[in-house]
Parts: structure tokens; sequence; C-alpha cells
């Protein structure tokens, strides 16, 4: 089939992690009733962005993989038949924690995983306190809906991230993500910052020749410690073509559950008129493994 109906689920955060669960749920079942053969979810979609402040109590939330939560949603995906992209926060090991990207099969069987490379350290996004850096490298995971490149996040801001799932053989790009606004920035500052993130991955889709899926969680969420404003996410998932085209995209200030009939054949036509990977310098580009020029 070149025609796979995907859901990209943006959600708030519910006040306690039974009743995010449920609502969670819900739009899942949701989706798999409108067809959805492929479901995407928001990063650490499981509970408030714990990362606006460094509080070792939060570790507590960490699970194995496999534990309880990815068992739930494994269990999911088998009951309802579909491909689910969640986004866990992972327990390696004793003081060893990862954000983790999971797909399961439409047979609840864990298709693999992809742990976050790209960690930011900004003012409301502490996730170095939190965690390590991703070892998996930029593997594709094959499933029956096709080979996902699953990135996350803050990952979305690196063309080299996207390029070399790209020459690995993916059919898509797919970022679950938690971004939002500081509440006391100017609107202007805002809309640029909003713009910017969809601009880039735009980029990446064009650069690439592939489907860009992006779902970003949306709502307010108060900082605990009242240190800073807290995070207002923006939302604005959506759904970009092979040629930078939004075919769809959600609303920055409601939930939404959003399906699209994505046409995966239409990345071989546009790579036969735009044949950028035929003409890449690869004998010219060594110094990319530097950190700078200098």
């Amino acid at each position: 089939m070149s025609t796979r109906r995907i859901a990209l689920i943006q959600q708030a955060c519910q006040p306690s992690a039974e009743q995010t669960r449920e609502h969670l749920t819900t739009a899942i079942r949701q989706a798999a009733g409108q067809g959805a053969e492929l479901i995407v979810l928001q990063e650490l979609h499981n509970g408030p962005y714990f990362c606006q402040h460094q509080s070792c109590d939060y570790f507590e939330l960490a699970e194995p993989i496999p534990g309880p939560g990815s068992d739930y949603f494994s269990d999911l995906a088998k009951e309802l038949g579909v491909v689910l992209v969640c986004s866990l926060f992972e327990r390696r090991a004793a003081g060893l924690y990862h954000n983790t990207a999971v797909v399961f099969e439409s047979n609840g069987q864990l298709a693999g995983i992809y742990r976050k490379m790209h960690i930011p350290d900004d003012p409301g996004y502490n996730e170095k306190f939190y965690f390590t850096p991703g070892d998996l490298d930029f593997t594709p995971i094959p499933t029956s809906v096709g080979t996902l490149g699953v990135l996350v996040c803050w990952d979305q801001w690196y063309p080299e991230a996207a390029r070399l799932m790209a020459l690995a053989g993916c059919d898509m790009l797919i970022y679950p993500t938690a971004i939002g606004w500081d509440p006391q920035d100017a609107p202007e500052e805002q809309q640029r910052q909003r713009e910017a993130w969809m601009t880039v991955q735009r980029g990446h889709a064009v650069a690439n020749g592939l489907p860009v899926i992006s779902v970003n969680r949306v709502g307010f969420e108060a900082d605990p410690t009242g240190h800073t404003a807290g995070a207002q996410f923006w939302g604005s998932s959506f759904v970009a073509g092979p040629q930078g085209e939004i075919l769809i995209q959600a609303d920055s200030d409601r939930e939404t559950v959003l399906i699209h009939d994505l046409d995966l054949q239409r990345s071989e036509q546009v790579r036969r008129i735009w044949p950028f990977f035929r003409d890449r310098r690869i004998d010219a580009y060594g110094d990319l493994t530097k950190r700078f020029r200098d």
C-alpha cells in the first residue's frame, strides 16, 4: 500500500497520571476507530513536562523498557491493531535514564526504540539533568506501515539527524515533541519561535524528500517551583509532505486528533525531479564531524 492513514494526538496534561492515561487512551481509541494504522503520541505523554526545574524526586517516574508503562501501550497496540509511537521516561539502570521513543507493532510486539540524542539545557528545559544522550545512533525502525525515522523534540533542529535517518532508508521522519512559549516573551518573539520550529522541520522534508510528522503537546503547565512563568505549549502539530508542503495542521491552543492519509509513493516522485541524494558531494563533507572549523 502506498497510502497509510496516520493519526497525531495533540493533548494537554491532565491533573493526575491516571486521568492523563485515560484521556490519552480515549484519543488513541478514537484514532483507531477512524481507521488510523499509525498513531503518534507527543513527547513524554504520560504526565506533565517535569523538566521545567531540577528535582531528584522526578526520577521515580522513570520505568524500565519493557515495564508496566510500555506493557500498557503494547497491549493497546495489539488490541486495536495499530502501530503506536510512544515517548517514555526510561530507567536503564540506577542513575542512568533516557528520553526514549518506543514503537509497538500492530501485534503488540516491540518494533524498536530510539533514545533522544540531542539533549537541551535551557531555562524551563532542564533535560541534561534528567536524560543521558542516546547511544543507538540514528537507526530507523521497520514496521508494517513503513520504516520510521523516529527522532525526539530537540533533535528536530539538527539537519544531520534527519539526513542520517534518511540515508538509512526511512520512509518518514517522526518527531514527538514538547515545546512551548515563555509566557513572558513578547507575542512577536513567540511567533518567531513557532515559525522557526515549523520551518526547520519543513526544511528536513525538502532536503530529504520525505514526509515529516511532528506531534507537540498543548496547553499551559505551571512551574511547580514558581521560579519561572511556566510553559505555554504551542501545539501546532502538523504533517508536511516531501516538498515541505503542509498537509494538515492542528491549532496552537486546543487538543486535537489529526487524521491524514499519507501518500508514501510521493517521495519517489519528488526525489526523481529533485535528486538531492544523487548530487551530494560526500567527498567534501569530512569537516562535518568537527565541532567547529577553526
